[in-house]
């Protein structure tokens, strides 16, 4: 087969690399996708694509497998950073990496390759089944490293070039096969937060787009108005760390994006306003609609799944009721749904 290889720099992907080697495979050309936002955003902190990039020539030298440069920060500023701005100024909480996932590494990468391309490969921690035409996205054994709330958007086209070696296995799996390997970043640290901002701290990004408006952060179950904020943007509810206010912990249950205003409450009382229903617009299922209403989902990125059941609306939509409440149910977050092991796609919390 004619494989393409999405190299990072990390240690994921660059195992994955070998892992297609040791398979068997010798038609092999990685790709570093250069999506940084480097130089608007210099002055913000350091942007380790240059070290990234490093990194990645040293894995495929040590290979004996050419790499390219695709450049696809134009597309990546217009598909999902100006995106993600939007939602944010509509005081929303958007999930942009998974857009990056549907929209740019599995998207326009697509179209900007070769179409004799067999297999496309990353360092995701997922795994793609098949049964019979029918690709089904399964979930990794590694529940904390497990990606496939973040590949939810993708479709039978995508999943049917995808291969993800690291699919059956555990991050100390990874590291120990890239010890074994002696891969020159063996013991380089994996990347925390947003797949675009680097060592960027995502305030920071913010205030550089949207700039500061101040407004009242307000008790809400008393109207007291106990600080000032910066911007709305800021915040998303069920947040507590951030909120800095004393007596606390406080958390985030809700904003008013006219006013400007941010209202928390209390640990002795966040939890009222915990919901246990909510609806998701804009749905993608992997393998068509889910032939029972009883299943599991995820509302935010993590280990957690919570018990479900899903109702059909008009118009796509789709009603969700948890059978506990949660305190951190976020209008344009991603609702993730499963059944056991298999990601059967999500929709954005309304």
């Amino acid at each position: 087969m004619k494989i393409a290889v999405l190299l990072s720099g990390g240690v994921d992907s660059s195992v994955a690399l070998r892992l297609v080697k040791q398979a068997g495979h010798r038609d092999i050309t990685a790709f570093y996708l250069k999506i940084w936002l480097e130089d608007e955003l210099a002055h913000l902190g350091n942007c380790p694509w240059e070290e990234d990039l490093q990194y990645a020539r040293a894995v495929c030298e040590e290979a004996g497998v050419p790499l390219k440069i695709v450049s696809l920060q134009t597309e990546y500023q217009e598909r999902v950073v100006a995106a993600a701005l939007d939602e944010l100024r509509a005081g929303h909480t958007p999930s942009p990496d998974i857009w990056c996932n549907q929209r740019i590494k599995f998207g326009l990468f697509f179209e900007k390759i070769d179409a004799g391309f067999d297999k496309i490969v990353s360092g995701h921690y997922a795994q793609v089944e098949e049964r019979g035409d029918v690709r089904l996205l399964k979930r990794s054994p590694d529940p904390v490293k497990d990606q496939t709330y973040f590949l939810c958007a993708l479709n039978q086209t995508q999943l049917c070039r995808l291969w993800f070696p690291l699919g059956p296995l555990r991050k100390s799996d990874v590291r120990r096969l890239a010890r074994d390997y002696g891969l020159p970043n063996r013991d380089r640290k994996d990347s925390q937060g947003i797949c675009f901002l680097g060592k960027i701290k995502y305030p920071e990004f913010v205030r550089y787009h949207l700039g500061e408006r101040p407004g009242e952060i307000v008790e809400l179950e008393t109207g007291k108005a106990l600080a000032e904020h910066r911007g709305y943007w800021f915040y998303t509810i069920g947040q507590r760390k951030g909120v800095r206010l004393a007596g606390g912990p406080w958390y985030v249950v809700r904003k008013d994006v006219a006013a400007n205003r941010v209202y928390v409450s209390h640990s002795d009382h966040y939890l009222h306003h915990a919901r246990e229903q909510f609806t998701v617009g804009d749905v993608n299922w992997i393998a068509g609609e889910p032939q029972r209403p009883d299943l599991q989902t995820r509302v935010r990125h993590g280990p957690r799944l919570a018990d479900c059941r899903l109702r059909s609306l008009d118009g796509g939509r789709w009603e969700v009721t948890l059978t506990g409440a949660d305190q951190g149910i976020a209008s344009g977050q991603s609702a993730v749904f499963y059944d056991g092991e298999y990601c059967l796609g999500g929709g954005v919390i309304e």
